[in-house]
This record gives C-alpha cells, sequence and structure tokens, in this order.
C-alpha cells in the first residue's frame, strides 16, 4: 500500500523542502501544502509575487493547511511542520547552524529578472543541505531555479518538476528539464506522494 500523507510519521528532522514557483505557483503551492501533515519537513518557497501579497499568500496558507506558514525573516530556524515564504521584494537563502536550517532575507539586484529568485534560495539549498535536501519547481514563466535546481541535483538532492499538462505556464519547469535538472517530473496531483516516497 502505498503511503499517504496524514497518515504517518516523518522522522527525518534533518531534511528540508524547498519549492520554486512563478506564474499559476500560488495555486499549486496551496494543493502540495494542504496534502502534507502537520510534522513534514520543514519548507522554504520562493514564489514569484509583489510585497505585501507574499504576506497575504503566507495567511492564508497558514489558515488552510495543516503547517504553520508565515512570511520568512532572518534569524528563524526551518523546523518540522513550518513553512518559509520569501518576502515579495526579498531574496531568502538558508544557513546550515549546527545540525539545523536557518533562514536569511536580504535585499539584493534580480536575478534572472526576479527578487526573490529561485534561483538564489535553490544554490543555497544545493550548498547547505547538499542529499537532504529535495527541490520542487513549478509552473512558471522564464528560467529562473533552473540551474540552482541543477546545483541540488549535482549535490545530491532529489528534485522534482511539475509536467507541462498540469502547469498555468511550463516555462521554468521545462528549462529544469532539459538541462537534467529533474529527477521525476509529474503532474501537480501526484507531486505530494512522491515527496513521501522520496524522504522514505
Amino acid at each position: 500500500m502505498p503511503r499517504i500523507a496524514g497518515e504517518t510519521s516523518i522522522e527525518n528532522n534533518d531534511k528540508i523542502i524547498a519549492i520554486g514557483a512563478s506564474t499559476g505557483g500560488t495555486e499549486a503551492i496551496h494543493k502540495i501544502l494542504r496534502s502534507l501533515p502537520s510534522d513534514f519537513p520543514g519548507i522554504v518557497v520562493v514564489q514569484h509575487i509583489p510585497p505585501f501579497f507574499s504576506r497575504l499568500f503566507a495567511e492564508r496558507l497558514n489558515n488552510t493547511t495543516k503547517l504553520k506558514v508565515k512570511e520568512a525573516q532572518t534569524g528563524e530556524y526551518v523546523e518540522k511542520g513550518q513553512v518559509f515564504i520569501a518576502p515579495g521584494d526579498r531574496h531568502m537563502r538558508i544557513r546550515k547552524v549546527g545540525g539545523r536550517y536557518k533562514v536569511e532575507v536580504f535585499q539584493g539586484e534580480k536575478v534572472n529578472g526576479h527578487c526573490p529568485s529561485v534561483d538564489v534560495l535553490f544554490e543555497s539549498v544545493a550548498k547547505e543541505a547538499g542529499s537532504n535536501a529535495i527541490g520542487i519547481i513549478l509552473t512558471g514563466m522564464g528560467h529562473d531555479g533552473a540551474k540552482g535546481l541543477l546545483s541540488m541535483r549535482e549535490n545530491g538532492a532529489r528534485t522534482i518538476g511539475q509536467d507541462e499538462k498540469s502547469c498555468v505556464v511550463y516555462g521554468m519547469p521545462r528549462v529544469a528539464f532539459n538541462i537534467g535538472a529533474v529527477e521525476k517530473q509529474a503532474p501537480l496531483e501526484q507531486i505530494p506522494q512522491i515527496l513521501f516516497s522520496m524522504l522514505y
């Protein structure tokens, strides 16, 4: 029997999930997070979204999922059951401190035309978490996140890309797939189950 989200406890305290999305991503992220249990490994998210709306997005997710979701602030630790959303005008990266991951939020130039940039987050996850990470690239225009996801995969992380049929815009996942960054490509509705299979 396949494991279903919410049926079992996750033991991996040192795991971290990184998600990047753009056009159509708010709904895609919501669909994934609402399928996950409250003790799921910590998640960090870059969604291309304007300032203020990132906070509203985090509040909406907090109110409609089993997870604790908030807009990220520097110095916070990524804990089980916690989701951090990058502010709409700041880059977000993680640093490993001891056996834990700490979030850093900072101003910077646009990367691939975006701040926050998925690549900035993914590159930090590749460096700091290595094989303890899972990267997910979702619907969106352009190529932000593709190179960072490749770095994650090259550093031992598992990687997932949303498939063309379930994307609003098959841009970012297409580029990631074409450069070999995506280990498993799948429809949006299958991604939570794939996440579970990769954690065991």
